[in-house]
């Protein structure tokens, strides 16, 4: 592949490290609320990678050099959905909005012929939950990311990165609030992304995650690991144009435990999908839109997203 940065099928890929603990990662302290008999699959019912927010691109990184991506968010939810599928008889809103900066640097060194680079995010979180006539919002600081990442060009067209990731409790959090931009927690997360590119023809993007919460010792809750994908499948149109669809695809894989003991019957489950576009400028910035509307949801929220996202070298 071309490395030349004036190459615009170069210059806008972005590394897929795995992306920001940003709003949907914003516990809701459902359990605390009293939401008896109905237990939300991971604590709170939440997650710290913000389903759905990867695009086109993902599995392509990008010349040496520093980027910055700038992510724009906002979700609503107004349902929250049990093992069965069906709604809960509780009155409960969630709406969240999102800018996330992220730096990148991708350098010279090969690794297991890889190209190394690293990166980190910072999510600036508002969040406002209601549930049962109490409303709490906050604002601030969520869980930062930090990653590492081996970028791979298996082809002009193919392209595959292979990374981990760390999200920090860094954001505020207490077990008795009902909203928290924090999950208290760490999260590993290994990361295979793979992107097939064709300015004037197909796209199409995999981030395949895997997610290893470690316990909340305010809580003595460890959530469940989680599998997930974010996805999209376009068609470039020849003129920097790219339309088609995008979305995600969740399954958590274990069981929950407090104080040592197994939670059954809780796991969460989700399908997303919406429309998807991005547009690629000649100067090597690149931005990508999408909405994503949740479905087949088991014991988590049930909503809609909206997404932006801008890249750009420096």
């Amino acid at each position: 592949m071309n490395s030349n940065k004036n190459n615009i099928d170069t210059i806008i890929t972005t590394p897929r490290l795995s992306i920001q603990r940003s709003f949907f990662g914003a516990s809701l302290s459902l359990l605390a609320a009293g939401l008896s008999g109905h237990v939300q699959a991971t604590e709170g019912g939440g997650s710290s990678y913000p389903m759905g927010v990867e695009n086109y691109m993902s599995g392509a990184m990008p010349p040496p050099g520093f980027y910055g991506i700038v992510y724009a968010s906002h979700y609503d939810a107004d349902s929250l959905r049990g093992n069965d599928g069906e709604k809960l008889p509780v009155d409960f809103r969630v709406k969240a909005s999102s800018i996330d900066p992220r730096f990148i640097w991708v350098t010279d060194q090969q690794i297991l012929g890889g190209t190394l680079a690293f990166h980190t995010i910072m999510p600036l979180v508002n969040l406002k939950v209601d549930l049962n006539g109490q409303s709490q919002r906050k604002q601030g600081l969520g869980d930062m990311t930090f990653g590492a990442a081996l970028g791979y060009h298996l082809s002009e067209k193919l392209h595959a990165i292979v990374a981990l990731d760390v999200m920090a409790p860094t954001g505020e959090y207490d077990r008795h609030d009902l909203a928290n931009i924090g999950r208290n927690y760490w999260d590993i997360q290994p990361v295979l992304a793979l992107s097939y590119i064709d300015p004037k023809g197909l796209n199409a993007d995999a981030k395949i995650m895997y997610d290893f919460n470690l316990k909340n010792h305010a809580t003595d809750y460890t959530s469940g690991q989680e599998f997930h994908v974010d996805y999209s499948i376009g068609w470039g149109l020849g003129n920097g144009w790219v339309v088609g669809v995008g979305g995600y695809v969740y399954q958590q894989t274990t069981d929950d435990r407090q104080n040592g003991e197994r939670i059954e019957d809780n796991k969460g489950r989700t399908l997303a999908i919406g429309p998807s576009i991005k547009y690629a400028s000649s100067k090597g910035w690149f931005l990508t839109a999408k909405w994503q509307q949740e479905s087949k949801v088991r014991n988590r929220a049930e909503g809609e997203a909206y997404w932006l996202k801008l890249t750009v070298p420096f």
